[in-house]
């Protein structure tokens, strides 16, 4: 490849080949995580049917999170993500800050995706060493990626695809079952009921409806990936309300039927903390195979998470040496219009990151303390893109005044939505091993203060550019 330098006044240089299909399951697979196929029997043991009130609740706040992005980027197509946003309305230090942590974030949750990726192929072959299908992904993704964008959003759109299929499955499944009064061999008889019996809706009282929360919201990190794929979608004044306004209707489907149809065949008691609800469901239902196939559905799922990290790494760091707070080569792209230089570093950092996490003893430890860190990242991400808005309402009133799609709710929402996302992170002080990696991430702010700080001394010109 013979990438070729990328100017910032030009338009991106990054080509607009995403069409409405891929930013439309793009965004439906981002809203979709393993969390939801993997870690929502530990949520419904946790929180009972109140399970239900606590992913309404988080979808609720983050479509206005959503809707504020979605009317930043459309006030300038010159952005090209919401960290370009950041860096316009609360300054490039803040941009700077954000940028990186959005980097790390996914850099960090790419190493935990291939990890699961490995752990389920060890489903179908047991004697193979995880680290061999971990290291095996990584690299396919990074070369997948290194082709035209549009390659990208092909994988992304079949991956989607069957998370959706299999979602879809267990609606209609469950479905029956309910309407036949199916009994299950331990006695259950599948019923909507089952949601509102005595003790069912708080059985741990209101701290295991808060601790609910501290796992739903990973469930939802990579919604904002549609703020991400902005500079590459073909016709963003289109796709990207589209996809924005479609979140409410995909919560609704995706999280809450899905789980109201799970708890009204397994009911909530029954529901295994420690295995997928989905396919306990199937094997009730008769289907033995299920297991297999809900397998396969988790596998793709951790990959297509794995595969929109690799993208968004990539595109931060592109953006970052754009505004010169990075290497300049990272600016510079390929032939097929990829940021090469920028995927190679980040894909260097993935590889090391996934080298420490077979070495270190102990991987389940670092793995929790990974992934929160990564959930802190994101829980930081959707702050500054409310407080980005709530800047430019006071600096730009004419661009919302013309804005065809403006934020309901305005300023107060994206006040309330903040202040909704600052009452979850404190609730990952509640426990040890959240807490921990809690305590450490202002850490990395601190670093990344004092490593703006060394540069701007170092580039007074590249900061006027930057101003």
């Amino acid at each position: 490849m013979h990438p070729s330098s990328a100017q910032p006044e030009a338009s991106g240089h990054l080509q607009r080949t995403l069409e409405n299909r891929h930013i439309q399951l793009i965004s439906i697979g981002g809203a979709i995580g393993t969390g939801l196929f993997m870690g929502s029997g530990k949520i419904i043991a946790l929180a009972g049917t109140s399970i239900i009130l606590v992913y309404a609740i988080i979808g609720f706040f983050l479509f206005f999170v959503m809707r504020a992005m979605g009317e930043l980027l459309l006030s300038d197509l010159r952005f090209k993500s919401f960290a370009d946003i950041v860096a316009a309305y609360l300054g490039p230090r803040a941009g700077f800050v954000l940028s990186w942590s959005y980097w790390l974030s996914w850099s960090v949750a790419v190493v935990g995706d291939v990890v699961v990726v490995a752990g389920f192929f060890q489903y179908w072959y047991p004697d193979v060493p995880a680290w061999m299908p971990a290291f095996f992904s990584l690299f396919l993704l990074l070369g997948l990626n290194l082709l035209a964008v549009r390659i990208f959003g092909e994988v992304e759109f079949w991956f989607a695809i069957i998370k959706i299929i299999a979602i879809v499955a267990l609606i209609l499944t469950a479905l029956v079952m309910i309407a036949t009064s199916f009994t299950s061999p331990n006695g259950v008889q599948a019923s909507l009921s089952h949601m509102t019996t005595p003790g069912a809706i708080f059985p741990h009282g209101l701290s295991g409806f808060f601790a609910g929360f501290q796992i739903a919201v990973f469930s939802f990190a990579g919604t904002e990936l549609i703020g991400t794929t902005a500079a590459e979608a073909k016709n963003p004044e289109r796709t990207l309300p589209k996809a924005i306004n479609t979140i409410p209707a995909r919560i609704l489907l995706f999280y809450i039927l899905a789980l109201v149809c799970i708890i009204s065949v397994v009911s909530w008691a029954e529901v295994p903390a420690n295995r997928s609800p989905f396919v306990e469901l199937f094997l009730l239902a008769g289907f033995p195979a299920a297991a297999g196939m809900i397998n396969f559905v988790v596998l793709t799922s951790a990959a297509s998470s794995a595969n929109s990290g690799v993208y968004s790494g990539c595109r931060m760091l592109f953006g970052l040496a754009e505004r010169h707070n990075a290497p300049a080569i990272f600016g510079r792209l390929s032939r097929l219009s990829v940021p090469a230089y920028s995927l190679l570093f980040s894909g260097i950092c993935m590889l090391v990151g996934l080298t420490l996490l077979f070495v270190i003893p102990e991987v389940m430890t670092v793995f929790t303390l990974i992934s929160t860190v990564s959930a802190v990242l994101v829980i930081f991400t959707w702050s500054m893109i409310l407080a980005a808005y709530i800047a430019y309402r006071r600096a730009n009133p004419a661009a919302h005044q013309r804005s065809s799609f403006k934020m309901p709710g305005g300023v107060p929402m994206a006040g309330l939505t903040l202040a909704f996302l600052m009452f979850v992170l404190s609730l990952l002080a509640l426990e040890a091993d959240t807490r921990a990696a809690l305590l450490a991430m202002p850490f990395w702010f601190v670093f990344l203060l004092l490593m703006y700080r060394r540069r701007s001394h170092k580039s007074p010109a590249a900061q006027l550019n930057n101003a």
